[in-house]
């Protein structure tokens, strides 16, 4: 089984890989090709992903039973004592990041104030 994630790639990428795979949901492209196929697919998916970030995962013969790989993608798989896990960068290492959002004040707004105590 291979499943390929397109996320802000050329529609004629996707175009591309329905001819091999089946487009189960907008840039999630499933199929069980061989992996010669498998592999000259993942080739054309990086040349031409543009701007656009790309995922490949696979069944393979080990102990998770599949394997990863990324393209232009901020999160990198990591081998951790023989599996295979997904680094996230934390929000303070990333580069153009939004800021995390700010938290609420803590305690109940004038409006819930005015109605809970029959005030104006």
């Amino acid at each position: 089984m291979t499943v390929i994630v397109l996320t802000n790639c050329p529609v004629g990428l996707r175009g591309f890989l329905t001819r091999w795979l089946l487009e189960i949901s907008p840039g999630v492209f499933l199929g069980a090709p061989s992996a010669r196929v498998r592999e000259a697919l993942w080739n054309e998916v990086r040349q031409y992903a543009g701007q656009g970030r790309a995922l490949l995962a696979y069944q393979t013969n080990n102990e998770q039973g599949f394997t990863f790989e990324t393209h232009d993608h901020s999160w990198h798989p990591a081998d951790h004592e023989g599996l295979t896990l997904i680094h996230r960068p934390s929000s303070k290492t990333q580069r153009g990041s939004p800021p995390p959002p700010e938290v609420p004040r803590q305690g109940w707004s004038k409006a819930s104030k005015r109605r809970k105590f029959g005030g104006r």
